[in-house]
C-alpha cells in the first residue's frame, strides 16, 4: 500500500469504471437511509413501549385518585393494545429486520462483492481522497498514516 493515499480496502478493483463506482455509491446511501430508518424504528419500539408503561402508571394514579372507571376504560382499551393490527411494536422491528432490511442488505452485500470485490465505501474514499490536503494534520488517508505524522 503507498503511504498516505487510499488503504487498500477501500480502494477501487482495477478496471472498474467511474459510473459504476458512483453507481455503488449511490446504493451504499441508500442502505445508509435504510439504517437509518431502522434505527428510527427501534426508537418507535422504544417510545411505544415506555408510553405503554407510563399508561399503565397513569391508570393506577387515576385509580387511586378515585377515578375507577376511567381507569378501568384506559386499562380495558389503551394498556398493553398493539400498536398495529396483531403486532407490539417488537413485532413490527421484527417483521422490518427479517424481510425488508435484511433483503436489503443481501443485495447491496452482492452487489459489492459482484462489482467491487466486497469492498466498502470506494466512492466515499475516493472523495475522502479528492477532498483532503495531503501532509497536512488532520488530513491523513488512513490512521496508520496519521500514527505516522
Amino acid at each position: 500500500m503507498a503511504t498516505d493515499s487510499v488503504d487498500d480496502a477501500h480502494s477501487r478493483p482495477r478496471g472498474t469504471s467511474d459510473a459504476t463506482v458512483a453507481a455503488l455509491g449511490k446504493l451504499s446511501e441508500a442502505l445508509e437511509v435504510v439504517e437509518e430508518a431502522r434505527g428510527h424504528l427501534y426508537a418507535f419500539h422504544r417510545r411505544c413501549g415506555t408510553a405503554d408503561l407510563t399508561l399503565g402508571e397513569a391508570v393506577e394514579a387515576l385509580r387511586d385518585a378515585g377515578h375507577g372507571d376511567l381507569a378501568d376504560r384506559l386499562e380495558t382499551d389503551l394498556v398493553g393494545r398493539n400498536v398495529l393490527a396483531g403486532r407490539w411494536s417488537f413485532q413490527v422491528v421484527e417483521e422490518y429486520d427479517d424481510g425488508y432490511y435484511a433483503s436489503f442488505r443481501e443485495h447491496e452485500r452482492r452487489a459489492r462483492e459482484e462489482l467491487m470485490e466486497g469492498r466498502r465505501h470506494v466512492f466515499e474514499a475516493e472523495m475522502k481522497e479528492d477532498r483532503r490536503t495531503a501532509g497536512r494534520p488532520g488530513h491523513a488517508a488512513t490512521p496508520e498514516d496519521s500514527a505516522r505524522g
